[in-house]
């Protein structure tokens, strides 16, 4: 199969279990829909480029009896792979050599917290993908990575790595280079898992420059992350006037 799978690894959004790190000052039910956001505009990204016809959309998903409400949020094309039990290392290799198996020429895992990702990195990474063995990354800008993709397993990029720290994405080169593994590396972009990249997004979706992407970088539309963002501003500015009419 020429295809390369594109997979979002995600947790069905449910309130009090979905991006609590953005709580405040999102409240669980709000932290809950913008994760409902998120998925739906990335996979929306990803459905626009497997309408190019070398790509699959996928979702790498969690908890196992969440399929009906994950599906209302993905494109009808969109299959769904089942998470592995363990750490996130365990869970990221069991994906990458789940989609594999599936028949794909490579695999891209993409993190749940990137809405306006750009369609044009993930081009660049299937196009890297489809030339050989080889590990593609997007460095985050909290130190690990929006998504990495493999053209074949290679669990020593996961093992006993100290997740959710800004060493994940160095060391992840340096496992690649110990195993004689090339790197490409693509531009950065970031995770919205707390107050400061909440305020980030904002700003993105105000149309204001991010200092660390490309100028030419085309910005993703996210319109269900967008609209969110639209209802809570308009909600917290009616508040003053409310309280002043009571």
């Amino acid at each position: 199969m020429s295809t390369v799978a594109v997979a979002i690894i995600c947790k069905t959004p449910a309130p009090g279990k979905s991006k609590t790190r953005l709580s405040p000052p999102l409240r669980p039910e709000e932290c809950a829909e913008i994760s409902a956001c998120f998925i739906a505009d990335l996979s929306a990204t990803i459905a626009a480029l497997t309408a190019e016809g070398d790509a699959q959309g996928y979702a790498v998903y969690t908890p196992a009896g969440t399929e009906a409400a994950l599906t209302r949020l993905l494109p009808l094309d969109f299959g769904l792979v089942l998470q592995g039990e363990g750490d996130l290392g365990q869970r990221l290799d069991k994906g990458i050599a789940d989609l594999l198996a599936l028949g794909h020429a490579g695999a891209i895992l993409i993190n749940s917290d990137s809405p306006t990702l750009p369609k044009a990195l993930l081009r660049e990474a299937v196009e890297a993908l489809k030339s050989g063995d080889r590990v593609v990354l997007s460095p985050a800008l909290d130190g690990g990575y929006t998504f990495i993709g493999l053209s074949r397993p290679h669990p020593q990029l996961f093992a006993d790595m100290p997740w959710s720290t800004p060493e994940v994405h160095r060391l992840t080169l340096e496992r690649a280079h110990d195993i004689a593994l090339p790197v490409v590396e693509l531009a950065p972009w970031y995770d919205v898992d707390d107050a400061a990249s909440y305020a980030l997004l904002e700003r993105e979706l105000d149309g204001l420059p991010l200092s660390f992407a490309p100028a030419d970088l085309a910005r993703q539309p996210a319109a269900r992350t967008a609209a969110f963002v639209r209802r809570r501003r308009a909600a917290a500015s009616a508040l003053p006037a409310q309280a002043g009419a009571a």
